[in-house]
């Protein structure tokens, strides 16, 4: 009798300690659902920004604000490589942060047609974000663009080419890759802005500092293609006088 009484207690307590043990995976399992990306082809924009919320978060201290609805820009130098990442407030325009390219192709100079592995130079907007890209993670910009058409219809240009993203990985045809991890962030922070808000520079160096030196060959738009982008950057303030978003 006394040692069936004693096993009863011990029953219940490996009982209790089995249904413990058995919530403790149903929620590993859940978390782990949540916490990793789905394969290429699966991915819905909710998949993605669920993944990747928590590594732009620790990116951006300052996610709510950054995410307001106001506008971003992403400012592109070719020559330096860099990414820079800019937020409209009430005081103008703010830098958040800077990316290095992590793969390049072509040379100064804007894109002119299919091929050319050049990446584009000009001014120009997100216009498609692709959860399931080959590239990891991508947002693809608008060009060609009204100028970009208008230009290559007069030097009797066909095909100016398409299907240009700012995406992960590392490699690049004409493109800009980022990296997978700066990719995630970015891509967090423009979808979470609302796509339609992100309007992207590319320039072939800082025309903030210097003024642009044209390629060799150039066609006589080129110089005012350089002027309307060296106007625009008018607006970001370069490295050694800004202020950085808090």
């Amino acid at each position: 009798m006394g040692t069936e009484r004693r096993k009863g207690p011990l029953l219940l307590i490996a009982g209790g300690i089995t249904a413990v043990l058995a919530a403790f995976l149903v929620i590993r399992q859940v978390e782990d659902r949540q916490t990793s990306l789905k394969p290429k082809g699966q991915r819905s924009l909710e998949d993605v920004l669920r993944y990747a919320k928590p590594r732009a978060e620790a990116a951006f201290p300052q996610l709510e604000s950054l995410t307001d609805g106001r506008p971003l820009a992403l400012l592109a130098f070719k020559d330096a490589q860099v990414l820079e990442v800019w937020k409209s407030t009430s005081r103008g325009w703010s830098h958040v942060r800077d990316y290095p390219f992590a793969g390049y192709s072509g040379r100064l100079g804007p894109k002119l047609r299919e091929g050319d592995g050049q990446i584009p130079e000009g001014i120009y907007r997100v216009e498609l974000l692709n959860p399931n890209s080959s590239y990891h993670l991508s947002m693809k910009i608008d060009y060609p663009n009204a100028f970009d058409l208008q230009r290559a219809a007069e030097d009797g240009r066909r095909d100016p080419g398409s299907d240009i993203y700012i995406h992960g990985d590392t490699r690049s045809v004409g493109c800009i890759p980022l990296g997978d991890a700066a990719i995630e962030e970015l891509f967090y922070l423009v979808a979470a802005n609302g796509e339609g808000n992100t309007e992207v520079v590319i320039a072939p160096s800082d025309l903030r500092r210097r003024p642009a030196e044209l390629p060799r060959g150039s066609a006589p738009w080129v110089a005012e293609l350089y002027g309307s982008i060296a106007a625009k950057l008018q607006s970001f303030q370069p490295a050694d006088s800004r202020t950085t978003h808090p």
